[in-house]
């Protein structure tokens, strides 16, 4: 490289450097100005100032140029109060505002999410957009656990999941089909014996579910023609649209557990039969519903199951075991901890420049 060359570069690192060292003066001067302020509310931020007769002298923090303003227009006891209270450390009236505003947001955006998300113990609230949860506790925390849908099987027929009884022109015998699901044990297994069952009833229309044993009238058959068996009746029904989740055992039948049953009379009458757990049901904000069992529950296997009053039961449902000894379940919704914000920090001084 040559000498002009070099000489340039040096010039211009020079000139950067310059340029550098003139805007970290700027913005230091800006964070550590203080503020002049006037009677009509506004304020200049100044490094400095001197009272000239009826005026007063100020250097500008953010011009670094001296300018000047009537003396009659300055608010002396207001800008005294505000460099005692930097000096103390207390935060300026804007900051105070800006939090007081944030604080309004935050509170009203916590009561929307509240709301959305019900508190169920201390710093654990429902997740939004959850379905069907389980208040378990483990370890003397507590913990939500997510129930998955898993589809029970009737028979054959798994697309609909429907009971269609073989038509027969003489009745002969009694039948029994039993509502099915796969596996000895549920993935998720409480620990609790006292638990809670929160059910999201606004996600979706209608069953949560979308198959279900049907319930609609039959009419009676013609002369000369087959009787139709009749459709299932329920052991219960639904008082509100809300109150229809409800927990049953699930018994063990080989590889596989039972959840419900149907019975077939030889007249072709249909019932249905669960073996459900005395519970109570509780209508939550946000669209939840809280499913209680009225006593502890045994440990053994059980599911949450749907019952849609004349439509039928839902065959979709959720199942889920209580075993003290299991182990954790790695999927479960813990308490948040709340953290605590540091303190800000406290602005220093320095000598202000002098005039020019």
């Amino acid at each position: 490289m040559g000498r002009h060359g070099h000489r340039s570069i040096v010039r211009s690192s020079a000139w950067l450097l310059a340029l550098f060292a003139l805007l970290t003066f700027s913005i230091s001067a800006q964070q550590l100005a203080k503020r002049l302020i006037l009677k009509d509310g506004t304020y200049q931020l100044a490094t400095r100032w001197e009272i000239q007769g009826d005026r007063v002298r100020y250097l500008s923090a953010e011009r670094n140029e001296w300018e000047e303003v009537p003396e009659s227009l300055v608010d002396w006891k207001a800008t005294s109060k505000f460099e005692q209270d930097r000096a103390a450390g207390l935060p300026n009236p804007e900051a105070i505002e800006v939090d007081k505003e944030a604080a309004k947001e935050a509170a009203t955006e916590r009561a929307v999410e509240e709301v959305k998300t019900p508190l169920v113990a201390p710093n654990l609230h429902l997740p939004e957009g959850g379905s069907m949860l389980l208040l378990d506790t483990f370890q003397n925390q507590p913990q939500l656990l997510e129930l998955q849908e898993t589809g029970g099987e009737l028979n054959r027929n798994r697309a609909e999941n429907m009971l269609r009884a073989a038509i027969i022109p003489i009745p002969i015998t009694s039948s029994k089909q039993t509502i099915e699901i796969e596996g000895l044990h549920a993935p998720v297994q409480a620990h609790a014996t006292l638990l809670s069952i929160y059910v999201n009833v606004e996600i979706g229309q209608g069953p949560i579910g979308s198959s279900r044993i049907s319930q609609q009238p039959q009419q009676p058959g013609q002369p000369g023609q087959p009787q139709q068996p009749q459709q299932p009746q329920q052991p219960q029904m639904p008082e509100q649209a809300w109150d229809r989740f409800h927990i049953v055992h699930a018994e063990p039948k080989k590889t596989k557990r039972v959840v419900g049953v149907i019975k077939i009379n030889p007249l072709g009458r249909v019932t249905q039969q669960q073996n459900l757990v005395a519970t109570t049901c509780e209508q939550l904000p946000g669209g939840w519903v809280k499913v209680t069992p009225t006593a502890a529950l045994a440990p053994g296997e059980y599911a949450v199951v749907e019952l849609l009053g004349r439509e039928g039961m839902n065959t979709y449902v959720w199942d889920f075991g209580v075993n003290p000894a299991a182990p954790a379940n790695a999927s479960a919704l813990k308490p948040t901890t709340a953290t605590t914000p540091a303190p800000p920090d406290k602005p220093q001084e320095t000598p202000p420049p002098q005039p020019h």
